[in-house]
């Protein structure tokens, strides 16, 4: 089979290459599966770079969600068979560019037919990652203003959608007229360009002086310390990832004044410390896209021979929504 992999660290565009690999086999607890879609996303350009948190052993193959079809099971399986459709994460060796791969069984979850498979591949990160952001870490409460960054990115094109269908004021930025547009018919009810000025006037405006109750922030650095001059009165910011590649500073004497609190997310942790949390995400999340209120934006599709450049893209910020490999195209 083919598989996209790595056999040292470096930039996606120099350093993956196609290769053929055998059949993974699955060993206990494990699933393996017919890979239809993989979503790219900023954590596999990481990856890529050895800048992410987990640091696969090389040679790897990059690829943290996908769906497909489950072709094996291993020993102790007790939640799948052989023919179920599937979305879920793989494991880190495996990776989800590939046409076959492994993953444990409490990574996966069912996929309804109602749902297509590039669809599917690009929800289980983002919008899960959104859910516990806005629901278990921000408490969320309809009429809430939400301020999102990025909102045009995978992350936050999911953050507008699951904020609207919380009954959610969404205010969200974005790089570029197109990106505004994207930002605009995904729901939000103010898109600013922030390349064309400064978010926090635009804000300040729109919220008559009150700022956010909610920001969703994924950039970090100084998008992170202008997002403290627009957040109201026992807020929260949330604290969702640093794709501007700066961790910021947070000036905790300013929290005090305001009352507002800055709030990590780490949905992958969950896995580790409360993995039953994601079997209830899936199901609500399943609800929402049965009622029309979520759909991932899928913005291209391309073959596993573009995955490389379509990566670099993604990490230079030069994309919308979710971009969708097609592993046997």
């Amino acid at each position: 089979m083919r598989a996209l992999r790595l056999h040292e660290l470096g930039e996606p565009v120099d350093v993956l290459r196609i290769e053929n690999v055998p059949t993974p086999e699955p060993g206990p607890g494990e699933v393996r599966v017919d890979v239809a879609s993989a979503a790219l996303n900023f954590p596999d350009v990481l990856l890529c770079r050895g800048q992410y948190q987990e640091k696969p052993p090389l040679p790897f193959t990059p690829g943290v969600e996908m769906s497909g079809v489950v072709s094996a099971v291993g020993p102790d399986v007790t939640r799948f068979a052989v023919g179920d459709r599937v979305l879920g994460s793989p494991n880190f060796v495996t990776g989800a560019l590939t046409e076959q791969t492994l993953a444990h069984e409490r990574a996966l979850s069912k996929l309804p037919e109602t749902m297509s498979f590039d669809a599917a591949a690009a929800l289980r990160i983002t919008y899960h990652t959104g859910h516990v952001a806005l629901h278990r870490r921000a408490n969320l409460q309809p009429g809430e203003t939400v301020l999102v960054h990025a909102g045009a990115g995978g992350v936050g094109s999911a953050a507008i959608q699951l904020a609207k269908a919380h009954g959610c004021v969404v205010i969200a930025t974005a790089g570029g007229p197109d990106k505004v547009v994207a930002c605009e018919r995904l729901g939000a009810d103010l898109a600013i360009d922030y390349r064309a000025g400064d978010f926090v006037d635009a804000v300040k405006e729109f919220t008559s002086g009150r700022g956010a109750d909610v920001i969703y922030d994924p950039v970090g650095g100084d998008t992170y310390d202008r997002s403290t001059k627009v957040i109201a009165w026992e807020g929260r910011i949330l604290i969702i990832g640093f794709t501007g590649g700066r961790i910021a500073d947070a000036k905790t004497n300013h929290v005090l004044i305001k009352n507002y609190s800055v709030v990590g997310v780490h949905w992958g942790a969950y896995t580790r410390h409360e993995p039953q949390i994601n079997d209830r995400i899936h199901d609500e999340l399943m609800a929402l896209h049965a009622a029309g209120k979520i759909e991932p934006l899928v913005s291209e599709t391309v073959s596993l021979a573009d995955a490389a450049s379509a990566l670099a893209r993604l990490g230079d910020r030069g994309t919308i929504g979710k971009i969708v490999v097609h592993p046997s195209a």
